[in-house]
C-alpha cells in the first residue's frame, strides 16, 4: 500500500513516483554493508503494486514521445516493474530468461551478464520471435549498478536489429558508475532515485 504522504506539501513540479520512491528507500529500505539496498519490502520481493503504478505512469511520461512498442527486461526482479509499466505504453513485455528451457525455441539472441548481487555470469536469452526489426524497445529494471544486465539486453537488442530508446530505472547507483558510462556511450537512461552513497551507518545519500 502506497505509503501515506501529505501530498499537499509537495510542489506541483516534483514527480510524485520520485518523492514516493525516496520516502520508501527512507523508511523501508535497508542498507546491508555499503553496497546491498535491500528494498525486498515493496520492490523486488513483496510488490506493492499501487506504488509501482507510479512508477509505471512516470515511465511513461518520461518516454510517451517515442513511440515504444516492446519493452524489455530481464528475469526476475524486473518483470512485475515491467508488466505494470506495460499496460500505460499499451504494449508486451519480453523477458530475458537466464537459462534455456524446454519451452522456448533453441532460435534465441544471446548475452553474458555479470550479476552484481547474485555473483556469477548468466547468459541471458531471448526468443528471435518475440523481438526484431523494427521493434522499438524500452528496457526496464529495479536496479542499476555496474550496467552489465543493462549491456546485456542491449546487446540482445543490437543482434534482433531492434531500436533501444532508452532505459527506465528504478534505482540507480551512481556511485558505481554503470549509468553514467552508459549515458556517455548514447544510451538514455532514466533513472527515478540515484543514490550518492551509502553505509550502514550514514543510511541513503541521494545524488539528486
Amino acid at each position: 500500500m502506497i505509503t501515506s504522504i501529505l501530498l499537499s506539501n509537495i510542489c506541483s513540479w516534483v514527480c510524485l513516483a520520485v518523492e514516493l520512491l525516496k520516502h520508501k528507500i527512507l523508511t523501508e529500505g535497508r542498507v546491508c554493508g555499503s553496497d546491498v539496498l535491500k528494498v525486498d519490502s515493496f520492490l523486488n520481493h513483496r510488490i506493492d503494486v499501487r506504488f509501482l503504478n507510479e512508477v509505471g505512469k512516470e515511465f511513461r511520461r518520461l518516454y510517451c514521445d517515442c513511440d515504444v512498442n516492446k519493452i524489455l527486461t530481464v528475469e526476475a526482479s524486473g518483470i512485475g516493474i515491467a508488466c505494470i509499466t506495460a499496460q500505460f505504453f499499451d504494449c508486451p513485455v519480453v523477458f530475458a530468461k537466464k537459462s534455456a528451457s524446454r519451452n522456448i525455441s533453441t532460435s534465441v539472441y544471446s548475452a553474458e551478464v555479470e550479476s552484481f548481487t547474485h555473483g556469477g555470469v548468466n547468459t541471458v536469452v531471448v526468443s528471435k520471435e518475440h523481438l526484431g526489426e523494427g521493434d522499438r524497445v524500452l528496457i526496464i529494471d529495479d536496479f542499476l549498478a555496474r550496467g552489465e544486465a543493462l549491456r546485456g539486453l542491449v546487446s540482445v537488442c543490437a543482434q534482433a536489429k531492434a531500436e533501444v530508446v532508452g532505459a527506465g530505472i528504478v534505482i540507480e547507483k551512481a556511485y558505481q558508475g554503470g549509468g553514467d558510462d552508459l549515458r556517455a556511450s548514447g544510451l538514455r537512461v532514466e533513472s527515478l532515485a540515484r543514490i550518492a552513497s551509502m553505509s550502514e551507518e550514514t543510511g541513503v545519500v541521494f545524488a539528486d
